[in-house]
């Protein structure tokens, strides 16, 4: 028998939610101060944002089943004490090495707690009104932290430094674990609880395989055939997960969505979202930081024009929704983003914040018109009996899409970074041209100072202003690159949509 009430049902669940939406974001501004203090590279700066994405999005779908199998209350304090023990365990880490570990035990425990949120609150909410005001509020709660986030991180990253980001989720964390065993009821589903470890293993592998690829090019080289094995083990990983999917009769992703146009192109415009518009949530603070010489606050500050008008467009959506069709909400919420983007390119070789501001606000904007709608047209096209594996394909895709951005967009930074200081050295100072992978690799990572410390002290005034505009000119290669995928999927995922999509035919148990 129900005891809980179903409002304070709704605000646990979404308060879950919302720390990890919190815990997501907050931690991109203080990512030079972590590069300063524990010595890394920009590599190692991108696995402790990689390391979480990874056990995060890998473990989405198989987390789902288990909390239907096991009961979702009982995964929900699971994840909690998961999570509040990582997090104790990434503010006491000693060097990068132990922070990565101790970020993707972190991502277990948020896949955790996010598919059993989610599934109490559709156990809870039946009526459709009722759910769609249950929604409502979730998403504002989502808003909420994803806006307060980068200025909450730049304050304790200032005030009480960046290991207090991690600590702060003691209290919070406990507090929510007594809130959950007062105001959720367990439930469960075992009929849709069927695990599915081989497509899990296959799928977990892939990830770790092309994103380990990605992020050690840097390092090692694109050429090396260490990086060529680890990209082609993905793809061959990649290829056995969808030969399991296939093979099973209720599979954890149903491929024969994947013959109707208009699936594809919800799912490729939630992909373009995360990878072009939400990922931007990781990367701008280290152009704030780096390129303008921010402190940590005032990058979090500098970070209002995108979290707030993500935050506000999408009170625009119903009333354009009334105006344009699915397709054409897609395509301008794309456009927007693509369009801000290249302005923040353009803003990157005018100088200054003002003009980065208002660019940043673009993207913002088109990112507030996307967030709710990808979400929609991928449910939108599947039975109501699988929302929930349309559910976990969606929010998988999408952290799955930030995690292979930062793979590539910090490739394409580290490589552009240094191949511009490579030519500025060869011109002024060709005696220090073999220092300057060491020295591209800690600006992109936010370590001036140690990127200089290698110097002669007569050397550093005239080097310090090269590597920033080395850095400058490799950021706005990114953005450059990312404006025009964004404008490409745009007119990519607007003509697919159009096409209806049949229901009736897929895999039912």
């Amino acid at each position: 028998m129900s005891h809980a009430s179903p409002r304070k049902t709704l605000l646990t669940a979404s308060g879950v939610c919302a720390l990890i939406v919190l815990d997501t974001n907050i931690v991109a501004v203080t990512l030079p101060s972590i590069a300063r203090d524990l010595n890394a590279g920009f590599a190692d700066i991108e696995w402790v944002i990689s390391a979480y994405m990874l056990a995060f999005a890998a473990l989405l779908l198989p987390t789902g089943s288990l909390a239907d199998r096991f009961g979702r209350k009982r995964m929900l304090l699971t994840g909690l004490v998961l999570f509040i023990l990582a997090s104790l365990g990434c503010g006491a880490a000693p060097d990068i090495v132990y922070l990565d570990i101790a970020r993707a035990i972190k991502g277990v425990g948020a896949a955790l707690l996010l598919t059993s949120a989610l599934a109490t609150i559709g156990h809870v909410f039946h009526d459709e009104a009722e759910r769609a005001r249950a929604w409502a509020l979730w998403g504002a709660c989502m808003g909420v932290a994803m806006t307060a986030a980068p200025t909450v991180g730049g304050l304790i990253a200032e005030l009480m430094g960046w290991r207090w980001i991690f600590y702060l989720n003691l209290p919070v964390g406990l507090g929510l674990l007594i809130l959950v065993m007062r105001n959720i009821d367990e439930s469960r589903n075992e009929q849709s609880a069927r695990l599915d470890p081989w497509g899990s293993l296959f799928f977990s592998a892939s990830l770790l395989s092309l994103i380990w690829g990605l992020i050690e090019a840097n390092r090692i080289g694109w050429g090396a055939p260490l990086t060529s094995l680890r990209l082609a083990a993905g793809a061959l990983l990649l290829a056995l997960f969808v030969i399991v999917e296939r093979m099973r009769r209720r599979p954890m992703v149903d491929l024969q969505l994947f013959r109707y146009p208009r699936f594809i192109g919800a799912l490729l415009g939630m992909f373009a979202y995360a990878g072009c518009a939400q990922v931007m949530m990781t990367l701008l603070p280290f152009y704030l930081q780096n390129g303008l010489g921010f402190s940590a606050i005032d990058s979090g500050l500098g970070m209002l024009p995108f979290a707030v008008t993500m935050l506000l467009l999408p009170r625009l959506g119903p009333t354009l929704s009334r105006h344009l069709s699915p397709a054409a909400m897609m395509a301008l919420g794309l456009t927007l983003v693509g369009v801000g983007n290249l302005l923040c390119a353009w803003a990157t070789g005018v100088g200054g914040y003002p003009a980065f501001a208002a660019a940043m606000a673009v993207t913002g904007a088109g990112a507030g018109l996307l967030n709710g709608d990808t979400q929609k047209n991928i449910m939108a096209c599947v039975p109501r009996d699988r929302t929930g594996m349309a559910s976990g394909m969606s929010t998988t895709m999408r952290f799955s899409a930030i995690m292979l951005a930062i793979g590539v967009y910090g490739a394409l930074l580290a490589s552009a970074t240094l191949d511009k200081l490579n030519d500025t050295l060869a011109s002024t100072a060709p005696d220090l041209l073999s220092q300057a992978q060491y020295i591209a690799s800690r600006v992109v990572a936010g370590d001036m100072a140690a990127a200089l410390q290698t110097l002669e002290p007569g050397a550093r005034a005239m080097i310090q202003p090269l590597a920033r505009e080395a850095f400058v000119t490799g950021f706005g290669s990114v953005l450059w690159v990312s404006g025009l995928v964004a404008l490409f999927a745009a007119a990519l995922v607007g003509g697919l949509m159009r096409s209806p999509i049949p229901v009736t035919h897929l895999k039912t148990a």
